[in-house]
């Protein structure tokens, strides 16, 4: 089976590390839409790169060059590093964003219609607030896990002749 791994083609690579970032974001919307976990707005972050990704992967089936491989490693490294710094945010290892940790204010002394107010209300979910943890692992760390993985999945492709 490793070997196997070692010796695909650089559109297969391309075509795993394209559909690595799918079942991501498929079990990004299913916490969301099916076990009703609000994303914060760097959870949204996250997405972005998956997306990109998976646009390169499209691209990588119909012109597999090693330019969109390392296009596709740098969106993975990128969105790697967004996990650590989400992990670190929801650690209280750094200060994240005021934007979305609740820029050091409560939501008891914000008034009802600051909440209901949709300008003011996207900043409820918080990023220093772990909503879903595993072993001690939150969705960020697993996210920057998997993005790693997937960094070098797109670099194997970028290696392939």
């Amino acid at each position: 089976m490793l070997q196997t791994l070692f010796t695909l083609s650089r559109r297969q690579y391309i075509a795993l590390a394209g559909a690595g970032s799918v079942v991501i974001l498929a079990l990004a919307f299913g916490f969301q839409h099916i076990g009703g976990l609000a994303p914060c707005a760097m959870c949204l972050w996250q997405r972005w790169p998956h997306a990109i990704a998976i646009g390169l992967s499209a691209i990588g089936l119909a012109f597999p060059r090693a330019i969109v491989a390392v296009a596709g490693a740098i969106t993975m490294l990128v969105n790697t590093g967004l996990g650590i710094y989400h992990t670190g945010v929801e650690r209280d290892w750094w200060e994240g964003p005021q934007s979305c940790t609740g820029g050091g204010g409560d939501l008891g002394s914000m008034s009802v219609e600051d909440l209901l107010n949709p300008e003011v209300g996207t900043g409820i979910v918080l990023c220093d607030e772990v909503a879903w943890e595993m072993f001690g692992l939150s969705m960020a760390s697993y996210n920057a896990l998997a993005c790693l993985g997937l960094a070098v999945i797109w670099i194997m492709a970028a290696q392939r002749r």
